[in-house]
């Protein structure tokens, strides 16, 4: 009930920080989330939502996937991704939102991706997942000090300089309209041309 009259009386939301970045200086492929829902930043876990296809998908592509659950599972998860040259991060440092869509993200703030390559010097490649975290792609080049255009596609690649750019299908369980199967399709695609697997 306080919630609702917060909110009615204009009171601003607060403001949400997102988590650290699962880096390595053997990253390869970065995938570039929006900014994490209520349960994964309750969780304080990348992903932490039971219905989001991130991990099941990691686990689709890659059979050696780790199982348990707990908090140390997700560090045994984490250090697991890490080892195949794979990083987690998201487009917004903080932003303030109602609820866990990307569409009630207000007030966001992008993060600095300029000492991304000095973090990761290996890496090829950024995976956008979902369409909010692809709408910052030429600021993310720009940062990267790298330029180019999407073209417009649903799985759409942007080649410039020696970094890879692709927008992928939201993991998210708000993505309904793409069934299980074809968004591992789509991601495993990229993490074949990456030479993940």
């Amino acid at each position: 009930m306080l919630k609702a009259k917060l909110a009615m009386s204009g009171e601003p939301e607060a403001r949400l920080n997102a988590l650290l970045p699962l880096l390595s200086s053997q990253t390869r492929l970065l995938i570039l989330g929006s900014f994490p829902g209520v349960a994964s930043l309750r969780a304080q876990q990348y992903y932490g939502h039971p219905q989001n296809h991130f991990w099941k998908i990691l686990q689709a592509i890659w059979p050696d996937f780790p199982t348990g659950t707990g908090a140390s599972s997700y560090e045994i998860r984490s250090e697991w991704l890490l080892s195949k040259r794979l990083g987690v991060w998201d487009v917004y440092a903080s932003c303030e939102r109602e609820g866990s869509l990307d569409s009630s993200i207000r007030s966001a703030v992008v993060n600095n991706f300029s000492a991304l390559i000095r973090q990761c010097p290996a890496l090829q490649a950024i995976g956008h997942n979902g369409g909010e975290s692809f709408k910052h792609v030429k600021r993310v080049q720009a940062a990267l000090r790298i330029t180019g255009s999407p073209d417009g596609s649903a799985t759409q690649q942007v080649k410039s300089a020696s970094i890879d750019f692709y927008k992928l299908p939201s993991t998210s369980p708000a993505n309904a309209s793409w069934s299980f199967e074809r968004k591992l399709s789509a991601w495993r695609e990229v993490f074949e041309l990456q030479g993940l697997i």
